[in-house]
């Protein structure tokens, strides 16, 4: 059973040999070829192997184009910095007046320097593994993108202060995010992951004015085009949990700090869970008997088609071993259940 096999397979309810692997790498991924992160940002093609290599050295199910949630905000003008080795900054936010908005255009994907990149990426992993490997796009969901382009405290402030222009900005970042995603589709990915990290931050109420039609539009669309839908929301979102269930995404990543069973039994049979074992405290501090208890309870929790992954990126210098060890965990659970 190939990698796409067992996806598919698994989403469906049917039987799977294993339950996949869905870590995101990035840093680590770049480093475990050798490859400086400014590489890994700008050049599709250190991406695409970085993915290929640790897809390949460690049993994951996926292929992925994340890198950095800046590719829409710098096509769009705004001023990224990247150093060699280290993540990017944004210098200023676009945004610095309200006034602003009216100045911003929207960039075609394929024009964009940074956006077409990682459509390139996915084109690159399409020609390689398409068919055998999914492949996961990446953009940012629209009030995420907002607060790249406006700065996070500031537009937690608009929330209260300027909610209509909000809402405003929502609609034009949306469709940034909709053409992104399908300009990725139609070069080859089979899953669009969406970050809305900052969602995390606001309570229910605001979530569903200023988060929620949003992520449904964007996964709408993205399901028009064949495609899966994947939402990481960071943080703690226990207090959302019966909200983002309705976002329209196919699977929903769970954070370490939410508890995985409650997740599960909210969200019923669909959409399926993905986690969520703590990154740093067991994937990077702990054994790799820590890590295989970890893997299996989250699957016992997670229920019947969840998906194995650490809530959130693979730290850089995890230690293989770790690594390896959820890829063994993942081996022998399945073998119990056949």
């Amino acid at each position: 059973m190939n990698p796409y096999e067992r996806v598919v397979r698994r989403l469906q309810g049917e039987a799977v040999d294993r339950p996949p692997n869905f870590d995101i790498m990035m840093t680590f991924a770049a480093h475990h070829i050798g490859q400086p992160l400014s590489r890994y940002y700008l050049d599709h093609r250190v991406l695409g192997e970085a993915n290929l290599a640790v897809q390949r050295a460690f049993d994951l199910d996926l292929v992925q184009t994340i890198s950095d949630p800046f590719r829409e905000a710098a096509d769009l003008g705004a001023e990224i910095e990247f150093p060699e080795d280290d993540l990017p900054i944004c210098k200023s936010p676009l945004l610095q007046e309200p006034s602003d908005l009216g100045k911003l255009k929207a960039v075609d994907p394929s024009r964009g320097r940074r956006m077409s990149d990682r459509v390139a990426a996915g084109r690159y992993l399409r020609d390689r593994v398409g068919g055998e490997v999914p492949i996961m796009g990446w953009v940012e969901g629209a009030l995420a993108e907002a607060a790249d382009l406006r700065g996070v405290g500031t537009l937690l402030t608009d929330l209260y202060d300027r909610p209509d222009w909000v809402q405003e900005l929502l609609e034009f970042c949306v469709g940034v995010e909709i053409a992104f995603a399908q300009a990725q589709i139609e070069a080859g990915a089979d899953i669009i992951g969406m970050g809305d990290a900052i969602a995390s931050q606001i309570g229910p109420d605001m979530y569903q004015r200023f988060a929620l039609p949003y992520e449904q539009r964007i996964f709408a669309a993205i399901h028009e085009m064949g495609a899966l839908g994947r939402l990481h929301i960071c943080g703690d979102t226990t207090h959302l949990l019966p909200y983002i269930a309705q976002s329209g995404a196919n699977i929903i990543d769970i954070e370490w700090m939410v508890d995985i069973g409650l997740a599960a039994a909210t969200f019923g049979e669909y959409p399926v869970v993905c986690g969520n074992f703590d990154p740093v405290a067991v994937m990077l501090q702990g054994t790799p008997a820590e890590v295989g208890e970890a893997v299996v309870k989250c699957l016992r929790l997670g229920g019947e088609r969840s998906i194995s992954a650490a809530s959130c990126e693979i730290p850089d210098r995890t230690p293989h071993q770790n690594l390896l060890s959820q890829a063994r965990a993942l081996k022998e659970y399945g073998q119990a259940l056949m």
